[in-house]
């Protein structure tokens, strides 16, 4: 029983790891996307 528990412990926060590095993927690409828009506008593009 407790082999069982560890075990979904262990894949519960290796998939939890995986779902933050993705956010911060999304995060950093949608902070790209300011930053060009911001540079468009400070250009007069």
């Amino acid at each position: 029983m407790i082999r069982l528990f560890l075990g979904l412990a262990a894949l519960a926060g290796l998939s939890a790891c995986a779902t933050i590095e993705g956010a911060g993927k999304d995060l950093q690409t949608a902070g790209q996307a300011i930053e060009t828009e911001a540079q468009d506008a400070q250009n007069g593009y």
